[in-house]
C-alpha cells in the first residue's frame, strides 16, 4: 500500500464524520473532489457543489458508490441568489448542513501594473465573496439546526506570505484568515468551529495552469518554474499532495470541540514554518 492510501485508511479509520453532512465547494475535481472522499470515507454524507450542475453530478455518483448520500448542486459561489438557492436545496433534500469546505478558487497571475481592474475584482468575488456567502448559509443552517458545525476555508501559503505575480490571490488569502477569525469568535456560543487549511503547491488543474503561465511572466522554462520557484522553499523539493490536504481538512471537521478554532494550519513540505 502507498503512503498516500495507507494514510487515507488510517485518518478515515479513526476520525469519524458519520451523521455529519458536508458541502464542499469546487468539489467536481481536483483538490475539492478529493477532501469529499475523504469526508465520505470517514462516513458523511456529501454535497458536491461545483459552477456546473453535470459535472458536479458525476462526482457525487461516483462519490456515492461509497455507500453514503450525495446531493450534487449547481453554484456560483460568487452569485448571492445561487448559493442561499443550493443550501435550501440540500437543506430540503438531505438536512442542515454540518460542515462546510469552502474550497472553490480560481488563479490568474501578471505583474500589479498589467493586472486588469476586472481580473482583480473576479479573482477576490470567488474567493472573497465566496467565503463570506457560503460560510454565512452555512452559519445560519448550523445555528438554526442546534448542532454547531465546521467551516473550513482553503486559504494557501499565500495567506502567510507573498509572491510575485498574484497581488489579487495573495490578498484574498490573507483575507480568510481573518473572516475565518471573526466566524469563530461570533460561532462559538452556537459550537461553530471555523478554521483554515494552508497548503503549499498542489499539482491540481489550477498549478498546472501556472506553471507555462510563470514560465512565460519570468522568462524561464516550466522546469524552473517548478524547482526554482514552486519547490524552492520545500524542505524535500516535494509538491504538497491532495490527500495531504484532504486529511487536514478531515481533522479539522471532526474535531470535538472550540479548542481547535480560529486557526489556520499550514501543510506545505516547510516551504512556511511558522
Amino acid at each position: 500500500m502507498s503512503r498516500q492510501s495507507a494514510s487515507a485508511v488510517h485518518a478515515s479509520t479513526t476520525l469519524s464524520l458519520k451523521g455529519k453532512i458536508a458541502l464542499v465547494t469546487g468539489s467536481a475535481s481536483g483538490l475539492g473532489k478529493r477532501i469529499a472522499e475523504v469526508f465520505a470515507d470517514a462516513g458523511a454524507d456529501i454535497v458536491v457543489a461545483d459552477l456546473k450542475l453535470a459535472d458536479a453530478q458525476v462526482t457525487a455518483d461516483e462519490i456515492g458508490g461509497k455507500g453514503v448520500k450525495t446531493l450534487a448542486v449547481a453554484m456560483d459561489v460568487t452569485n448571492e441568489a445561487a448559493v442561499d438557492a443550493g443550501f435550501e436545496k440540500v437543506q430540503k433534500d438531505l438536512g442542515a448542513i454540518d460542515i462546510l469546505v469552502s474550497n472553490a478558487g480560481i488563479q490568474i497571475v501578471a505583474p500589479i501594473q498589467d493586472f486588469k481592474f476586472s481580473d482583480w475584482k473576479k479573482l477576490l468575488a470567488v474567493h472573497l465573496d465566496g467565503g463570506f456567502l457560503t460560510s454565512r448559509a452555512a452559519v445560519r443552517q448550523m445555528i438554526a439546526s442546534g448542532r454547531g458545525g465546521s467551516i473550513i476555508f482553503m486559504g494557501s501559503v499565500h495567506s502567510k506570505e507573498a509572491s510575485r505575480l498574484k497581488s489579487p490571490y495573495v490578498t484574498a488569502k490573507h483575507g480568510l484568515e481573518g473572516l475565518a477569525k471573526v466566524i469563530s469568535k461570533e460561532g462559538a456560543a452556537h459550537g461553530i468551529r471555523s478554521n483554515v487549511i494552508c497548503p503549499g503547491f498542489v499539482r491540481t488543474p489550477l498549478v498546472e495552469k501556472q506553471i507555462p503561465e510563470q514560465a512565460q511572466e519570468l522568462g524561464i522554462s516550466e522546469e524552473e518554474v517548478i524547482k526554482n520557484v514552486m519547490l524552492k522553499d520545500t524542505v524535500d523539493g516535494e509538491f504538497t499532495t491532495v490527500d495531504d490536504v484532504a486529511q487536514v481538512a478531515l481533522t479539522f471537521a471532526a474535531f470535538p470541540s472550540n479548542a481547535l478554532t480560529g486557526q489556520s494550519l499550514v501543510v506545505s513540505h516547510g516551504w512556511f514554518m511558522q
